[in-house]
């Protein structure tokens, strides 16, 4: 496979080197650049970098004060070639980077977090023992590898606003049909096909809330009309999607500041005196 990690390198720049194997870099922190095929490339937080084989490269640090941190690992170009038998799918990365010349490809955040956990896993199952290591430690990379790969065409390929619109709207409309059903990015993503990261940026571009704030906001929403129109409260909980009445009751607490309880009193109080007048 020739698969190996590093976090940190000495605090000094390397020699122009080259590798027989693909060298996949992530970037995480310090005043740094990336110089390869001679041409110099600033680099930031979130940053992927794909190295090919026989590829001239070296790493610039301009600041020896500042801490530099990467994760590195490597796979032989046979592995590569075996992984793009089964899937053009796994080559993107590898096709923009020896046809056009790209060899770096930014990330936001949300994305990048979504990279290192998968790296972490890798890391994880590398250093374990149990049963069936050698045939997880597979699975990990390679589904490391595509994601890599789906991320970066997506960005390459990115839809259409009126796509994204009819999408967050779709979202929108399938989240109220479901608030008594677990909701979740995984599920989410199974029901619309498209990658959970990218239902997150829409909700967050939309309208500043993570798809998670916003399902629980609906579901408060509700929860509070309903017990306005007659509900028992420990009805709607179950109604909405809640699982036990204390992660209702902290929820509706921390939104309404007061709980259910005095929330429909407070109603109910109105409710009569508004009768009374008339």
């Amino acid at each position: 496979m020739g698969l190996w990690f590093c976090l940190y390198l000495p605090k000094s720049k390397l020699e122009d080197h080259s590798h027989n194997y693909y060298e996949f870099y992530f970037f995480l922190e310090g005043n740094v650049s990336i110089e390869i095929a001679g041409e110099r490339r600033p680099l930031q937080y979130g940053d992927v970098v794909l190295i090919p084989p026989e590829v001239a490269h070296h790493v610039v640090i301009h600041d020896v004060e500042m801490p530099y941190r990467r994760f590195v690992f490597w796979i032989s170009k046979e592995y590569a070639n075996q992984l793009m038998q089964l899937s053009q799918a796994y080559g993107y990365l590898m096709q923009q980077a020896a046809v056009t010349g790209k060899y770096i490809f930014h990330n936001d955040r949300i994305s990048f977090n979504a990279i290192q956990t998968k790296v972490f896993r890798l890391i994880e199952e590398i250093h374990s023992n149990r049963f069936g290591k050698e045939a997880k430690i597979s699975l990990c990379l390679n589904d490391l590898i595509l994601h890599l790969n789906r991320t970066a065409y997506e960005q390459e390929h990115p839809k259409s606003q009126k796509e994204e619109q009819n999408l967050y709207e779709n979202l929108m409309d399938y989240i109220e049909e479901h608030l008594d059903e677990e909701l979740t990015l995984e599920k989410l993503a199974g029901e619309f096909f498209v990658s959970k990261y990218y239902i997150a940026h829409i909700f967050k571009e939309n309208i500043g809330l993570s798809i998670h704030q916003y399902i629980m906001k609906k579901r408060l929403s509700v929860s509070r009309d309903a017990i306005l129109t007659g509900y028992k409260i420990t009805e709607v909980y179950l109604m909405y999607g809640f699982k036990d009445y204390s992660s209702f009751f902290r929820a509706f607490k921390k939104e309404y500041g007061i709980s259910p309880k005095e929330f429909r009193e407070m109603n109910s109080v109105d409710v009569n005196e508004f009768t009374n007048k008339i």
